[in-house]
């Protein structure tokens, strides 16, 4: 391999962090593949790997969470790098093929023409006629002769709002009291409500190098709008030396116009260590565009997906204290009996499945599995019924030594060609929302280092067109996919009005959004 490289790809690699054993293992994974997951079963509430909160225990797991949290630090944290072309999408197709009237335009571009007959809907669509309107445009003008795709470009080019190149986190999403407000000040809301401690409220935000004086800016205009609250506000960016590099069919490394190899960003996976360097005990994990309105300038009591955060929290504090106390009398000599209690929660409580001859084993061998396995990382994710959105799911997962465990997995990591497999994937009744909440310290107070409970056998490669030529990518193992593969994982039914994202500009239009 090194003889595919000069001595300018050295430098390149080294400038980004990546070393050669690095890519060697990139490499190996291009050639062997990753392999596809194993399914034992979907994980479902009729048999047990999932968990669904009677209505009456519900209110005093989210008290338990206030209660508790004002002795921990709390971080909410939120991958909010990605730009929002995906969002307009339609859009963006539309106006780079549309010249005039469309015989029949609800027909060929209905996803359009939604847009265009609710375009004052938009919070977004105030700045839109007065950046026009500075551009010697009059939206009515350009509406009336159906010239469409000017508008749009006005929307989505560099040179006019720019945003099919923003992040989501920057796009006008809702109006407050008749004002416009981006995608980020949800977060702030809902920062306040469930991670406030003593007046401070920690917030991290993943972001793109090229966008980060904007969040600054944006993140300090909304501090102000919540009063008594000190907001502690980080930044970060993907790691470069979590970069992959880029190869054709072949597998031959693939350069840029200027002879540079080119290295992908490696998917947010890559936010492992990102999140491995925050500094909290108690870390809620939610999409950027996954919000619910909720006006900041109204006192209001908690709508119900901040209750269900809450009870997430509870949950996990309440397994953590058990878990904790059992540690500690496994540092010390507990008998026989004690020891069969201790697996008892690690099965009924943790979802952890004991080796079939754990019975078998000496009351050391028992002490050193259940320490080994008590002292992870540990996740309570909310899991939504499945409404046939597209990504993850939770299942039991089986390894290559035929033991099980509840993983959050996407369905290109599956074998579909498998009868079986495709099986098990139809009978999954969940979805997972990317809604959770995490514990990283270890019992004696100490953070983990998340990178030792991935799983680096489960990333993706991807294939996309360059040109004529195939270009393939790695994708890291997931964040809350294979980087979280290794901890201590329990899933949590929690109903649809938690799930409110905006994957295309016009999911802005449902009711949810408009209310």
């Amino acid at each position: 391999m090194p003889n595919l490289f000069n001595e300018a790809d050295i430098e390149q690699m080294s400038a980004l962090g990546i070393s050669m054993d690095a890519l060697e293992i990139q490499f190996e994974n291009f050639r062997k593949k990753f392999p596809p997951i194993r399914l034992n079963a979907a994980a479902t509430v009729d048999n047990g790997g999932i968990v669904r909160v009677p209505e009456t225990e519900r209110q005093t797991l989210a008290s338990l969470f206030d209660e508790k949290r004002k002795n921990l630090s709390v971080l909410k944290f939120v991958p909010a790098s990605g730009a929002a072309s995906r969002m307009f999408k339609d859009l963006a197709e539309f106006s780079s093929v549309y010249f005039g009237v469309s015989y029949n335009f609800e027909k060929e571009y209905p996803a359009v023409k939604m847009f265009i007959d609710n375009l004052s809907k938009f919070a977004f669509y105030d700045e839109l006629v007065e950046t026009m309107k500075n551009s010697g445009l009059d939206i009515d003008d350009y509406l009336n002769r159906h010239d469409y795709a000017t508008i749009i470009n006005c929307l989505l080019g560099k040179k006019f709002m720019g945003y099919g190149s923003k992040p989501k986190a920057l796009i006008l999403f809702h109006k407050y009291d008749g004002k416009p407000y981006p995608a980020i000040i949800e977060h702030f809301t809902e920062g306040v409500r469930y991670a406030e401690n003593k007046g401070d409220v920690s917030l991290h935000f993943t972001v793109s190098p090229e966008h980060r004086a904007d969040f600054d800016t944006t993140i300090e205009k909304l501090k102000p709008i919540y009063k008594d609250v000190n907001f502690e506000v980080s930044l970060s960016e993907q790691k470069h030396y979590t970069d992959t590099i880029a190869v054709d069919e072949y597998n031959n490394p693939l350069r840029d116009d200027d002879g540079r190899l080119i290295f992908r960003p490696g998917g947010h996976g890559a936010l492992l260590e990102n999140l491995n360097e925050c500094d909290a005990d108690v870390v809620f994990i939610k999409n950027i565009d996954n919000v619910t309105p909720d006006n900041p300038f109204k006192k209001s009591p908690d709508p119900e997906p901040v209750l269900w955060k809450k009870v997430l929290g509870g949950i996990l504090i309440s397994l953590q204290e058990k878990t904790f106390e059992y540690l500690k009398m496994l540092d010390a000599n507990c008998d026989a009996s004690k020891l069969d209690e201790i697996a008892l929660f690690a099965e009924k409580e943790l979802k952890l499945a004991l080796p079939q001859t754990f019975a078998a084993l000496s009351a050391d061998d028992k002490k050193a599995w259940l320490h080994a396995k008590l002292n992870r990382p540990m996740r309570v994710c909310g899991m939504v019924l499945n409404q046939g959105e597209p990504g993850g799911g939770p299942f039991w997962v089986e390894d290559a030594e035929g033991n099980t465990s509840l993983q959050i997995v996407e369905t290109n990591q599956i074998n579909r060609k498998d009868p079986s497999q495709e099986a098990i994937l139809q009978s999954a009744t969940h979805f997972n929302p990317v809604d959770l909440v995490c514990g990283l310290r270890n019992y004696q107070g100490q953070p983990f280092d998340l990178l030792k409970y991935r799983d680096p056998k489960t990333g993706f490669i991807t294939h996309k067109s360059q040109g004529a030529k195939t270009l393939k990518s790695q994708e890291l193992p997931g964040l809350w996919n294979g980087s979280m593969a290794y901890w201590t994982t329990v899933f949590v039914e929690v109903p649809l009005c938690t799930f409110n994202p905006v994957k295309t500009v016009n999911d802005l239009l449902r009711k949810e959004h408009l209310s």
